[in-house]
């Protein structure tokens, strides 16, 4: 029996980041004047630490999907734990820093800092259904 402890803790990372995520994004978002629950003002920008808590939020709600396919096909084909435990911590540490990124720095510009964040998260994501699809050739 393979040993996925070292992955799944850095996936309890990835869950942990989600909540706080949401705490914030919730938060941030009720203490608005006349806050309506399950919208989101139109008018607010990267100017507005509302926009960007609920857009950092939204952001890794989008790529939890890819990502918990090609991490369960990675399990199910039995990819080397401590090989995809490393592309899951660097997942879980790219979109934890890509939280703070989006938090801290207001920009409208592309790609901003938090992009390359994202971009190694997402290849993170790509090398594990590459590695999970060697496995079934």
């Amino acid at each position: 029996m393979m040993n996925y402890d070292f992955a799944l803790f850095g996936f309890w990372v990835l869950a942990l980041t989600l909540c706080v995520q949401f705490v914030v994004a919730s938060v941030v978002k009720a203490k608005q004047p006349n806050a309506i629950p399950g919208k989101i003002s139109e008018s607010l920008s990267h100017g507005s630490f509302v926009f960007r808590a609920h857009r950092t939020f939204m952001n890794s709600l989008e790529n939890l999907p890819l990502f918990l396919c090609a991490f369960l096909l990675a399990t199910y084909t039995q990819v080397e734990p401590y090989w995809l435990g490393v592309a899951v911590w660097i997942y879980a540490l790219a979109r934890i820093v890509h939280m703070l990124l989006y938090y801290a720095i207001a920009t409208e510009r592309n790609p901003s800092p938090r992009s390359y964040a994202f971009l190694v998260g997402f290849l993170a994501t790509l090398a594990i259904l590459i590695k999970a699809g060697w496995q079934l050739l």
